[in-house]
């Protein structure tokens, strides 16, 4: 072929290369558009139902806000800080405006009072006696950012703010901890995370696993300390994005999260769908383990009577020892992209926690039952003794993915997962995608680029409070 045909081969690629780009630009640019809610919804336990609640003048849309429940006027919903994002993200703030909800009867309440923390998101909220009470967070701009570990009480009776000055050594900076309220009293703090920049342009973040009791200083309720915890039992792996309620017990229960390995350019994250207890009593960790449907306990139990009846047929060496179980969902998006989750089911028992002769030994108990894939920032409530998981999100690959299903798990049988509200295609977010018919003719690295450029357009729109 003569230079004129190879010159007019690669006019024609550069130009199929070119009109791939173009159509990747403009896929990015719809995928990249951010979609915030000021929605209020009610599941309804009897009825299996969600019901959305039209309420006038709610607080504007937001996420990474905190909402704590309280009985006092009949019920009231407490909405603190968060953030907002415009779709194209030119727009990017913090706020720092204090919601109530009246339940009974059905009004918002903005609560102006001075005093109070600073425009964040990420931080945490609990209800402790008739105060509220709030830690930590981050706050970003365009020029920098900025970990929080101060602490702030709000006053449901006389409706004011006011800034603690614990004594002891408490938690350093963080974002996305976990808060509870121990029986005694006292709230723990455990885990979160926070960045720091190790150079221009470069961030290195940091996994917290560490724990902290914040409580009153000789009964004063004026006068806080903070005491470093060192709980004992089965502790859960470093991970962020794991989700807490109270269960059982006065215990806190932990779900999911995600363990983010990270380097200069690139950023890959495991996702957990397990389960702890924290006991504040016992100052011990335990690790939740399911034991199976009874109806197969007993077919298991039928089984090995008759095998030892009629001589083992199992061969010495463990080959009837229980290995982990693989799980593999499915989820085909409306455009015909598939994604493939897959779980891994750890054998009960497999933590080697002491079992009594009463207890079904790994192999009776047989593996768990299937319940919500690993994910981070789920939603969790315990209610009657049981355990409602709604939504997060979870990664496959280069796309995020937003969940909105449903799972619940009897806290008091520790049975099996039950699914309330399969994962729908139809309905589900993709945050980031490929698109199948490039992924065959381009094998190209320049897509781990995209988080980047999302952070810094973001970054460039920030605004101050």
């Amino acid at each position: 072929m003569g230079k004129k045909g190879k010159k007019e081969k690669k006019g024609r690629g550069a130009e199929k290369t070119a009109a791939k780009m173009e159509k990747k630009v403009s896929k990015r640019s719809r995928k990249e558009e951010t979609f915030l809610y000021n929605e209020l919804y009610v599941y309804n336990i009897r009825k299996d139902t969600w019901t959305k609640v039209d309420i006038p003048s709610p607080p504007p849309r937001r996420c990474a806000h905190q909402a704590v429940v309280v009985p006092q006027g009949g019920g009231q919903l407490w909405v603190f800080g968060g953030e907002f994002a415009s779709p194209n993200g030119e727009q990017f703030y913090h706020y720092k405006d204090l919601w109530v909800l009246h339940l009974a009867t059905k009004t918002w309440e903005q609560v102006k009072s001075t005093g109070g923390p600073s425009g964040r998101s990420g931080h945490r909220m609990v209800a402790w006696k008739r105060q509220l009470i709030l830690f930590g967070g981050f706050h970003e701009s365009t020029r920098d950012y900025i970990y929080y570990n101060d602490v702030y009480t709000f006053n449901l009776d006389t409706f004011t703010w006011s800034k603690l000055s614990p004594s002891g050594t408490g938690p350093t900076p963080r974002s996305g901890c976990q808060m509870s309220v121990t029986p005694q009293g006292g709230i723990i703090i455990y885990g979160g995370y926070s960045k720091q920049r190790v150079k221009k342009d470069v961030d290195r973040g940091t996994r917290h696993s560490d724990m902290f009791l914040l409580k009153p200083e000789d009964g004063r309720e004026d006068k806080w300390v903070w005491t470093r915890m060192n709980p004992s039992g089965v502790k859960p792996t470093p991970r962020s994005g794991f989700s807490a309620a109270m269960a059982l017990n006065h215990q806190t229960l932990f779900f999911g999260g995600v363990c983010d390995e990270e380097e200069e350019e690139s950023l890959a994250g495991e996702f957990f769908n397990d389960l702890y207890f924290y006991d504040a009593t016992r100052n011990r960790w335990f690790e939740g383990q399911l034991k199976g449907p009874k109806s197969e306990k007993k077919k298991r139990r039928r089984g090995r009577k008759e095998e030892s009846e009629g001589g083992s047929k199992l061969a010495c060496g463990g080959a009837g020892t229980q290995g982990p179980v693989q799980v593999v969902k499915e989820v085909v998006a409306e455009d015909g992209t598939v994604v493939t989750i897959k779980q891994v089911l750890a054998a009960p028992g497999s933590a080697g926690q002491p079992r009594s002769e009463d207890e079904d030994s790994p192999e009776e108990a047989g593996s768990s039952a299937p319940g919500p894939c690993p994910r981070s920032n789920a939603m969790l409530a315990v209610k009657h003794g049981v355990l409602y998981v709604y939504g997060g999100m979870f990664e496959a690959g280069d796309r995020q993915v937003t969940l909105s299903d449903l799972h619940c798990l009897d806290l008091h049988r520790m049975e099996a997962w039950k699914a309330l509200v399969e994962m729908d295609p139809e309905t589900q977010e993709w945050l980031e995608e490929t698109d199948s018919e490039e992924d065959s003719e381009e094998v190209e690295g320049a897509e781990g680029g995209d988080e980047d450029e999302d952070e810094d357009s973001r970054e460039e729109s920030g605004a101050e409070d």
